[in-house]
């Protein structure tokens, strides 16, 4: 069932709409999709390791820009979608005291939620809800994508045969490690 999944995600990788996807959940990832982009990008640059630098760039470009769309629903739409979002992650009854605090370091929780599996877009919304100065927020956004996204497709360019084999023989535990970031991600939010 894996291997369907794996080649059927590395067939999506090659389709003329790969791009767009990529764009796609990448923007919603940012401010309401529990799902990484990571899980396209990757098989679109073992697919297409030529453009490995271009879909970096393309998860960059559409994971800032949702940041800037949970930075807006943090500041202005907290009540009717922020809220909902952070109750989601289990995070509405540490969000008092540690908005109070969040102004002080949160540049570099922004940093940290961008590189990490920590879900991002519990960030993005808390910058928009405690004020957080908005460039602050998109220059370390930029900073943390950019870190993410580019140093996987590095890695990916550099490294793909190897890696895709790698990844092919032991596609179980790819699996089971992915999953495990993911919840340990979620794990973070709520009890953090």
């Amino acid at each position: 069932m894996l291997k369907k999944l794996y080649d059927w995600t590395l067939g999506l990788a090659r389709s003329p709409y790969a791009m767009w996807g990529l764009a796609f959940v990448a923007f919603v990832e940012s401010s309401v999709f529990p799902i990484p982009p990571d899980i396209l990008m990757i098989p679109m640059i073992i697919a297409m390791p030529h453009r490995a630098f271009l879909i970096a760039t393309v998860a960059l470009a559409s994971s800032v820009a949702g940041g800037a769309l949970g930075y807006v629903i943090g500041w202005g739409l907290f009540e009717s979608v922020g809220r909902p979002v952070l109750e989601f992650y289990h995070m509405t009854d540490k969000f008092g005291a540690f908005a109070e605090r969040y102004n002080e370091f949160g540049p570099w929780a922004v940093l940290i939620a961008g590189v990490t599996p920590f879900p991002y877009k519990v960030i993005t919304i808390l910058s928009g809800s405690t004020g957080l100065n908005f460039w602050v927020f998109m220059v370390a956004s930029l900073i943390a994508r950019g870190l993410r996204f580019y140093v996987v497709a590095a890695l990916l360019w550099k490294f793909g045969e190897p890696i895709r084999d790698f990844i092919e023989r032991r596609l179980g535990l790819m699996f089971v490690l992915f999953v495990i970031l993911l919840i340990g991600g979620f794990y973070a939010v709520k009890y953090l």
